[in-house]
């Protein structure tokens, strides 16, 4: 039985979950992508609170950007969210890539976040 690609990068998330958790000393980056947008959040997985988020969808990055769908809106909302943790004094994260491959568009979020300066 061939799996469709729902369905594979629902066992890779799942997969992913399974080992990778965050605490108030490294929280967790998540990164959701759908076809028109991009997401990124901290999230501290022992109060189940999230710290930090950004997306492609707020005014300021939407203005800023021809396309929200491609690696330069990816590269800009990495850059937003070290900006925004480093700014609550979060420097080191565990990455969740959310089941998704790590090239594209969340190899290029999570690139843009190391070189503003979070470690993972």
């Amino acid at each position: 039985m061939k799996l469709t690609r729902r369905e594979s990068k629902t066992r890779r998330h799942k997969r992913i979950r399974g080992k990778v958790s965050g605490s108030s000393e490294r929280p967790r980056l998540a990164v959701f992508r759908s076809n028109e947008h991009i997401y990124a959040q901290i999230i501290d997985d022992t109060k189940h609170h999230t710290l930090v988020a950004a997306s492609t969808l707020e005014a300021d990055l939407k203005s800023k950007l021809n396309s929200s769908s491609n690696c330069d809106a990816s590269v800009e909302v990495g850059k937003l969210i070290a900006e925004r943790s480093l700014s609550k004094g979060i420097k080191q994260v565990v990455f969740d890539r959310g089941g998704n491959l790590y090239h594209g568009r969340i190899k290029a979020l999570a690139e843009a976040a190391r070189e503003a300066g979070l470690n993972f």
